[in-house]
């Protein structure tokens, strides 16, 4: 129970800021009707209750069933079987996550069905190289290099409507299921190994398996080059409050159902495991069991709350700074939405907690928050550029990608896989369900493009923590070589000062004998 309520109180404090900005701007520059006004509000206290059973969930569950199974399939000897598992599990887990589905209906062109399975293959199939990176040792940087080159490769060729779509779906794929897991997994990994790297190697599975989903819908987009399109946000009719009691009532057993599509799987998947393997006993066992049941209702509350309270505030607060006189606020209201709105994604909660037991606090949690914070604040901040003046994503995704590849050949590794882990992190459901209903619905009302001006957010949301996080690492790096430098100067400077006073004892010893005779 004390457990629960330092959640409640994580997820209160997360989720609050966000609330009140998003309530200051309705009631001054961005008026929503009081029934949008009433859901928003109902959906705030869902993601606060929602987020404090899942991250307490997360924690039981997924994380010690996660780092099972990594720990199993990296004692097995031959490498088929255990690539073989971790492409079904990157299958299985990615038609299991709610964001992509999110994604999936807002692009109304592409089959949902297609979609989902492409991305799935694509995440499986780099969740089976990240294993190999694993065993093989591979530096990250260097795979990160050459599969990102692939990637722009492909969208030389791709067309240009469904470019920021591909990269969405890189950052969506990520989402409040797929990390707690695969980070996990990552640990697993790297438990078995004794060696030095085998820290900094637990990191960069979510960074690998964002890369498939980008070079599936790319090649998608190129083999069947679907005609551009995309879905409007409904806005329910609520006119009195118990209106918008009825409107949770009616979405509950949707995502009650979308949640429970999304967990069978994966409980599947734990009780095959267990029963091959036997691994855990009874007591792990009632505390898994207890955690998915956490995770459940936590989860069911989250979407329900971000998908019918804060996506049609979102879409309509959008439109409404875009329609008024001072359009161009959309820049500076997007950036403080944007920082203040990735404390309340729940798999940032999982990450920073695990930076900090891997590394031994030695990267702190706090550090990362504020990296991510400000890395998505600069990122929204780009994306309503966009949104305002219709500058093609390629302009910002190929420079940021260039700098933040430049720099993790710079920063010590543990940062760079921290770093792209970061940026499928903070682009998660509240980015899908908010922050991408806001910048469709400023798009509309300026009668922009909305496949290429308002989509994109996502990545852009993905982009930046590369930067900023691996920033703090390069300053971090700076700034130890910099006390190891004084600290050796101080060694030579006390070396000098030991040797100037062995010289002066000797010299008056000298001088004492021939006094003395």
């Amino acid at each position: 129970m004390a457990l629960l309520k330092e959640k409640f109180f994580e997820s209160l404090s997360s989720v609050l800021p966000i609330t009140a900005i998003v309530l200051l701007l309705c009631i001054t520059i961005a008026p929503v009707s009081t029934g949008v006004f009433v859901l928003f509000l109902l959906g705030a206290f869902m993601l606060i209750f929602g987020m404090s059973l899942f991250t307490l969930g997360a924690g039981m569950s997924m994380q010690l069933m996660g780092e099972g199974i990594g720990v199993i399939i990296s004692r097995k000897k031959k490498i088929v079987f255990p690539v073989l598992i971790c492409l079904a599990l990157g299958i299985i887990i990615t038609i299991a996550e709610p964001d992509l589905t999110v994604l999936a209906n807002q692009i109304p062109s592409i089959p949902n069905l297609t979609l989902i399975l492409s991305v799935a293959v694509g995440v499986g199939l780099f969740l089976a190289i990240a294993l190999l990176r694993n065993v093989l040792g591979i530096k990250l940087a260097k795979l990160l290099l050459v599969f990102y080159g692939i990637v722009f490769a492909l969208a030389i060729f791709a067309p240009a409507d469904f470019i920021p779509a591909a990269f969405d779906s890189g950052g969506v794929t990520t989402g409040p299921i797929t990390v707690p897991f695969i980070m996990a997994l990552g640990v697993g990994m790297a438990s078995i190994r004794s060696d030095k790297h085998s820290a900094e190697d637990s990191f960069g599975l979510v960074a690998l398996c964002s890369v498939g989903p980008i070079m599936s819908v790319l090649i998608l987009s190129i083999c069947f080059r679907p005609t551009a399109g995309t879905s409007e946000t409904v806005i329910p009719e609520v006119v009195t409050t118990r209106d918008a009691i009825l409107v949770f009532v009616r979405e509950f057993p949707h995502f009650i159902k979308e949640v429970a599509v999304a967990f069978l799987p994966i409980v599947g998947v734990f009780i095959i495991f267990q029963l091959l393997t036997r691994r855990y006993h009874k007591h792990q066992l009632l505390r898994i069991v207890s955690g998915f049941l956490y995770t459940y209702v936590g989860l069911v509350l989250f979407l329900t709350g971000a998908n019918v309270g804060f996506m049609p505030a979102g879409s309509l607060i959008g439109g409404a700074i875009a329609a008024g006189d001072f359009k161009y606020l959309l820049i500076p209201v997007g950036m403080v939405v944007g920082y203040f709105i990735v404390a309340a994604e729940p798999a940032v909660v999982v990450l920073k907690k695990q930076v900090e037991e891997i590394s031994n606090g030695r990267i702190s949690g706090n550090a990362i928050g504020i990296g991510l914070s400000v890395g998505v604040a600069v990122s929204v901040g780009i994306a309503m550029l966009r949104v305002l003046t219709g500058i093609p994503i390629m302009y910002f995704l190929v420079p940021g990608y260039i700098i933040s590849l430049a720099i993790s050949f710079f920063v010590p590794p543990i940062y760079t896989g921290v770093a792209f882990d970061s940026g499928g992190v903070a682009s998660g459901p509240m980015t899908s369900t908010f922050l991408l209903p806001f910048a469709v619905g400023a798009c509309s009302s300026l009668g922009g493009n909305l496949m290429t001006d308002a989509f994109g957010i996502v990545a852009m949301v993905a982009m930046t923590p590369l930067i900023t996080i691996q920033s703090i690492g390069l300053y971090s790096e700076l700034r130890s070589k910099r006390l190891r430098q004084l600290a050796q100067e101080e060694i030579s400077r006390l070396d000098d000062c030991i040797i100037f006073y062995d010289d002066v004892v000797e010299d008056e010893i000298r001088e004492e004998v021939s006094v003395n005779g």
